[in-house]
């Protein structure tokens, strides 16, 4: 595995298309919103003002009811930031919304969810950790190399065992 660039978070038209979806949920249409992306509602770290972002789905962890996601633009992604300040947050996935509590992972648990969702996702994956910045050989070791880069999150339901 290789860093190859790091990608800057959209802005302008880019940025215009990654908000879209959250103008589905905002018309109550988030049922029409793959299950793969999620709506996360937070609290702005500085401002204090609610905060929108979608962002996919790594892994959806039935038996508990958490789902795993990941700040592809690293840790200074404004929505990482904001979590970690404020970890109470409420998320919406189809037409279900959730109140969950967000626990940062650390980079194992990162690489082995990485090479989890290569390993169920492919094409997908390869296009992702390509948009993301990374070089990789296609091996689950780079991908579980990869992940460690990244920060990931669980989102777990709030009153859940953990």
């Amino acid at each position: 595995m290789e860093i190859s660039r790091r990608p800057a978070p959209p802005t302008g038209l880019r940025r215009a298309v990654f908000r879209a979806p959250i103008r589905l949920y905002r018309m109550g249409l988030g049922a029409l919103v793959p299950s793969r992306l999620l709506l996360l509602n937070h609290i702005g770290r500085v401002s204090g003002q609610p905060r929108q972002v979608v962002i996919e789905v790594v892994e959806h962890e039935r038996s508990t009811g958490s789902y795993i996601v990941c700040s592809g633009f690293g840790p200074n992604s404004q929505w990482y930031r904001n979590l970690l300040a404020r970890p109470e947050v409420t998320i919406q996935v189809g037409a279900r919304r959730l109140a969950v509590r967000a626990e940062p992972l650390n980079a194992e648990e990162g690489g082995t969810f990485m090479a989890g969702y290569a390993a169920r996702h492919p094409r997908a994956a390869r296009k992702l950790v390509k948009f993301m910045g990374f070089t990789v050989d296609g091996s689950l070791a780079d991908y579980r190399a990869a992940g460690r880069e990244l920060p990931f999150v669980r989102l777990a339901p709030r009153g859940a065992p953990r």
